[in-house]
């Protein structure tokens, strides 16, 4: 895509080496707009690793930003959410598009963050991100603290409480979906169900399915246009960021 000018690799939304894009036009360039933030439990892999998870996307005429970010121990989850939202507020400055964020693990945390932050605090509007899907995403941080990768997480009950996204103010008038794989832990269902419910009932327009496949194996779809999980992220675009 790079030699047929559709692609900007590389692309610094921060300061330190891990804070870039790689950046999938579509064919009428970035009209419509969609972020893609990879797992990892916060700890490990990179946006290069999932460069294919633009392909469903980039067929249905949705322009696709594969983000990445510092990892821990280096940063603690706040500042990785911190860093998301730059990235998100670097995208709608240069393109002036809302945008719908997605995210797999780690990832579907940061996506529900996104749709939960108050943009307006930054500087841009209420609606900058009105559309997110969480896959496989994790929303209450809390059980994280007995294991043992909290010793990078550094994670006490405070910290993992506020950066839960299940705690915070729903995105009121927002759209979340949640898509858990049938095989996952029970859990990561039982959280993508907590999180859908706690927010529908507090004014959000939310979405639970389970899909096949388990943790590892439940995003492959995203890189098929033709799956049924690409094109509910297609619709979801069509009706929310017009």
């Amino acid at each position: 895509m790079a030699s047929r000018g559709r692609a900007e690799l590389g692309l610094a939304y921060g300061e330190t080496p891990r804070q870039f894009f790689d950046l999938f036009l579509a064919e009428r360039g970035p009209e419509k707009l969609a972020v893609f933030i990879h797992g990892g439990y916060w700890r490990s892999l990179e946006p290069r690793m999932f460069s294919h998870m633009a392909r469903g996307m980039l067929a249905h005429g949705i322009s696709v930003a594969v983000a990445g970010y510092d990892l821990c121990p280096q940063v603690q989850v706040a500042g990785i959410v911190d860093e998301i939202r730059r990235a998100c507020a670097y995208l709608w400055r240069r393109f002036e598009r809302r945008l719908l964020v997605y995210g797999h693990s780690a990832g579907g945390h940061l996506a529900a963050c996104m749709l939960a932050t108050d943009w307006k605090k930054l500087g841009m509007p209420a609606d900058a991100v009105s559309a997110a899907c969480a896959v496989s995403g994790v929303f209450d941080l809390t059980p994280l603290i007995g294991i043992s990768m909290n010793a990078d997480l550094r994670l006490d009950l405070l910290e993992a409480r506020r950066v839960s996204p299940l705690f915070w103010p729903a995105p009121r008038g927002r759209t979340l979906d949640v898509i858990g794989g049938a095989e996952e832990s029970p859990e990561f269902l039982r959280q993508s169900r907590e999180i859908a419910e706690t927010w529908a009932a507090a004014g959000a327009s939310t979405r639970y399915e389970e899909a096949p496949g388990n943790h590892f194996t439940v995003l492959d779809p995203l890189a098929d246009p033709a799956s049924a999980m690409t094109k509910r992220l297609a619709a979801l675009i069509e009706q929310t960021l017009r």
